[in-house]
């Protein structure tokens, strides 16, 4: 993939993320979507209220197929608590650890995602995306996909993404996932959670943890930790990476694509 398509696609895929937070902001969960995409599944998980709620959809057009997953105004909280343990990812063969938090939210909706996958034509591309706590679901849903469907070749783009799991993971996700991008601005403290080593208070165990490859950091300031993290600040800085394509996306399909802050 060249760079200028790269750059597009990543443009693209963060406005796709920015409607998952508006599938969920809208009591009808209605989204904006540039023709010909439409949602052919919608993904529901529990979080910790332990009740159902949209956490992001699946989108089929003629030539592509995309994934996004929502992200949570409280993601902070999850790698803050005791669900910044780890749990075993119990869907491959490989010993591998990851975010007890995150794990559980994906487990929650991986059955009815997997139903959905498996009526899905497999020869299109599949994109993977997903911002902040979405990102996180969007890097165990793309191991797992590679490594249980046959999907076996996904693109995954992350924005805002806290570290997954642990070094095991992280390799053992390479070298199912190889086509991979983890965005990350350098000033976005959500991006360096869970700390590479994390020990629960008043405990003696450590808990380690790795980013998936490939980084591509960014780096903007805007001055307090939300505008840092937030999607639109994403989508803003990578549309200057090819500002004409922007700015022809959301002339195309008003509503689509988020505002910069």
């Amino acid at each position: 993939m060249n760079s200028s398509i790269h750059h597009q696609r990543a443009i693209f895929l963060a406005a796709v993320c920015s409607q998952t937070y508006a599938q969920f902001a809208n009591p009808d969960g209605l989204i904006v979507l540039p023709s010909p995409y439409r949602i052919c599944h919608i993904i529901k998980a529990k979080s910790l209220t332990h009740q159902w709620e949209p956490f992001g959809f699946i989108l089929e057009a003629p030539e592509e197929l995309i994934i996004a997953f929502r992200g949570t105004s409280s993601t902070t909280n999850w790698i803050a608590d005791m669900l910044a343990s780890q749990t075993k990812f119990k869907y491959i063969q490989e010993d591998c650890q990851t975010h007890r938090g995150f794990t559980s939210i994906y487990a929650s909706a991986r059955k009815a995602l997997l139903n959905a996958a498996a009526k899905l034509p497999a020869n299109k591309p599949l994109f993977i995306t997903g911002h902040s706590l979405g990102a996180a679901l969007a890097t165990l849903c793309a191991l797992d996909l590679a490594a249980n469907t046959a999907f076996k070749s996904p693109y995954l783009y992350t924005f805002g993404s806290p570290r997954v799991g642990d070094p095991a993971f992280a390799k053992t996700f390479s070298k199912y996932v190889p086509n991979s991008w983890r965005f990350a601005n350098l000033f976005d403290i959500v991006t360096m959670a869970p700390p590479a080593v994390y020990k629960l208070p008043k405990r003696e165990k450590r808990y380690y943890y790795s980013h998936v490859r490939t980084p591509s950091p960014l780096t903007f300031v805007n001055g307090a930790f939300g505008p840092n993290h937030v999607i639109g600040s994403y989508f803003g800085e990578l549309s200057k990476l090819d500002p004409e394509f922007a700015r022809q996306l959301n002339d195309s399909c008003p509503g689509f694509c988020p505002v910069p802050l």
